[in-house]
């Protein structure tokens, strides 16, 4: 029984919690590209040509049931079990996450939007509303032989993990006077890892230790139960050994906008010789500034896995459990299942971001941050992060920044936390004073990373054209305004400056204006030498284009199959669709060979000609002819078998005219079953032929 009571608590003791990534970094206006975690419009307007980010970490772990304290942990005798604070309750709490952000880069398009590709891994187990005494119990064992009473009431639980590849977009929205409007966008391509969830309702769990009399065995436990219980997980997640699902996949999006109020913004103002006036971006111009923003909006189907709800309302003696190897297996046995489904979905952890930035001075900022979860905490398909309120002090510059986050987080209180950026490096961590200072602690992070920094640079006139390099495509070499600071250029080389050419990017005689003569159908060939001007055709046949006589949009001298229409793909020749690879394998299943022998019944000609029929369409496509067997008798024997009957098959077909070079046989016997060899029907399905296409 102790093999499956563990499991049954622990498996609905999962729920998605979450507290902010890199805490105190984000406020930092040099955050760069890591500034699109929490507002996607962060990035316009940026103090940043480019922001190249290597590789960053933030990890978070906590609980409310054990705290310790921090000098403990260094004792040589520190026993965890013995020295940590327990805190039992009946709704104990517990979280462990992991956010990298991989290679991501972001870069200015011009002057009004920006745009970053950023790649991010993110993990998250976590548990919820827990009983502490419960939890004592599982972990200090307990006695059979005694009576107990576990009773959870209601729990829910969510552990998943993705990856992302990203790119967000954002740009200046408005700016008059002393307003100024910025709005952002992330577009994520999602990748899953695994997704495990479960909860209880009015869960409980009664052992009474002779609670049963057995005739002829004595006295037994019985295990009375209640509640509800359902869980779910992926398809990776069904073996022991965990792998990478490939093709579980889904989308996700964040939006933000962010207002900026400027009283001083003709500080900032510089020339432009194109567009006006415009404000210089290697400072910071606000005295306010205030953001909102959506993350993590988006979810993953993962369509092989598995849900249950089972009602567990039932009295079971206590040996029943033993006949079981896995808590699947006795539930569908010994419980009823409500329902059940053969695909699940992970939902993101969906947020609402405000955010205040108060500028004192040019280096010192004051930050308010409010993030609030937009998930139910009784979703169970759905990770749901913590809500919290920040107040966070910063001194900040263009190559060192340092900050010390004041945070109140849901389920774990007062946080206090510091972090600095220092040039490529930025570390830091939401609590580190919290766990340094405070007599015991239950939950830390840390979060460290490094990058490659390309600031704006300020604003200087290397060539003395009277344009700012920033905004000058020639810096080094003395030119017009009106030609952007650059020399007038003749771009195609043909003696005619672009601003008197008619046909600039195009070399012609100055008599027709820098324009060469006409080339009506655009082939490369004067119309005076092109045999065919109104068509346009390579040099090589005189301007005409090459035939393509089936039309199948393959030329007749690179067409394997000038005369049938095929693909490109396939040069030129019909390709075989999965429709007619259905249809050739639904003709296979039905050829009949006589009991336990590898010759083919005659009723089978008419199918096997129909095959023949459909080879003839694909001549240059080779099949491979599959025999398959169900399990009764001998493993060698029905090898044997399924290797004649697939060679019966082949030699049938090369007799009816198609070529042998095209064909293989394979026997694979009992070995790949496509249903259950334990009835009737099943073996049926097994005893099979298939042709597939060789790609």
């Amino acid at each position: 029984m102790k093999k499956f009571l563990t499991p049954v608590l622990f498996f609905c003791m999962l729920h998605g919690l979450l507290a902010q990534s890199y805490t105190g970094f984000l406020t930092d206006n040099y955050s760069g590209v890591h500034g699109l975690i929490a507002n996607p419009a962060n990035i316009a307007d940026s103090r940043f040509k480019t922001d190249i980010n290597l590789i960053g970490v933030s990890a978070l772990g906590g609980n409310d049931l054990y705290s310790v304290r921090f000098k403990d942990l260094f004792e040589d005798d520190f026993n965890f079990e013995e020295d940590a604070e327990k805190s039992t309750k009946s709704s104990n709490n517990g979280i462990a996450h992991v956010d990298v952000l991989g290679p991501s880069f972001m870069f200015n398009l011009n002057p009004k939007s920006s745009i970053a590709i950023f790649t991010r891994a993110r993990a998250m187990v976590n548990i919820n509303d827990v009983n502490g005494e419960n939890l004592d119990t599982l972990i200090d064992g307990f006695d059979e032989e005694q009576d107990f009473m576990i009773d959870e009431e209601d729990l829910y639980g969510n552990a998943h993990g993705w990856a992302e590849i990203g790119v967000t977009y954002a740009r200046i929205l408005y700016q008059k006077d002393a307003h100024f409007v910025k709005g952002g966008i992330s577009l994520k391509y999602l990748q899953g890892f695994g997704q495990a969830y479960g909860s209880g309702e009015n869960l409980s769990v009664d052992y009474d230790a002779d609670g049963i009399t057995i005739p002829g065995q004595g006295t037994v436990g019985s295990i009375t139960s209640t509640g509800n219980l359902r869980y779910g997980f992926s398809e990776n997640l069904q073996e022991d050994d965990f792998e990478v699902l490939k093709g579980v996949n889904g989308f996700g999006a964040d939006i933000g906008f962010v207002y900026e109020w400027r009283p001083d913004k003709d500080k900032y103002l510089l020339n432009d010789p194109d567009n006006g006036p415009y404000l210089a971006k290697y400072a910071n111009k606000y005295k306010l500034k205030a953001g909102l923003s959506l993350t993590d909006f988006g979810s993953i189907k993962y369509p092989n896995g598995t849900e249950k709800l089972y009602d567990i309302n039932a009295t079971i003696d206590e040996d029943a459990f033993d006949d079981y190897d896995t808590l699947e297996e006795a539930l569908d046995d010994l419980y009823t299942e409500v329902s059940s489904q053969n695909a699940v979905t992970a939902k993101l952890p969906t947020m609402l971001h405000a955010n205040v930035d108060y500028s004192f001075t040019n280096h010192f900022y004051l930050n308010l941050n409010t993030d609030l979860s937009l998930v139910s905490k009784s979703r169970v398909d759905a990770n749901r992060q913590l809500n919290e309120v920040a107040l966070t002090p910063r001194y900040e510059s263009k190559w060192f920044s340092f900050y010390s986050p004041i945070r109140m987080v849901e389920q774990f209180g007062f946080q206090w936390g510091a972090g600095l950026r220092a040039g490529p490096l930025y570390i830091g961590s939401g609590s580190v004073l919290t766990v340094l200072l405070s007599d015991k602690f239950n939950s830390a992070d840390v979060y460290a990373g490094l990058k490659i920094p390309v600031y704006q640079p300020k604003v200087r006139d290397r060539d003395g054209d009277g344009i700012k390099d920033k905004l000058d495509e020639c810096p080094d070499k003395h030119g017009p305004v009106e030609n952007n600071g650059c020399p007038w250029p003749d771009t195609d080389g043909d003696d005619v400056l672009d601003k008197d050419d008619a046909c600039p990017e195009q070399a012609g005689p100055e008599e027709n204006k820098g324009c060469p003569w006409p080339d009506t159908d655009g082939d490369g060939l004067l119309d005076q030498d092109d045999s065919c001007p109104q068509e346009a055709g390579p040099v090589a046949n005189n301007g005409c284009p090459w035939p393509d006589t089936d039309s199948d949009g393959v030329l007749d001298k690179d067409d394997q199959c000038p005369e049938t229409v095929g693909t490109v793909a396939n040069n030129g020749c019909p390709e075989l669709t999965e429709t007619v690879q259905k249809a050739l394998n639904d003709y296979a299943k039905t050829i009949l060979f006589d009991t336990g022998t590898a010759n083919i019944q005659d009723a089978s000609h008419t199918v096997l000609n129909d095959i023949v029929a459909i080879l003839a369409e694909y001549p240059n496509a080779r099949f491979s002819i599959e025999g398959h067997t169900d399990s009764i008798g001998s493993y060698e024997t029905n090898q044997k078998l399924s290797e004649n009957r697939a060679k019966s098959v082949l030699d049938f077909l090369v007799s009816a005219g198609v070529d042998a070079s095209r064909l293989e046989s394979k026997g694979f016997g009992e070995m790949k079953p496509i249903a259950t060899n334990m009835y009737k029907h099943g073996r049926k399905q097994n005893r099979r032929v298939e042709i597939n296409l060789i790609k």
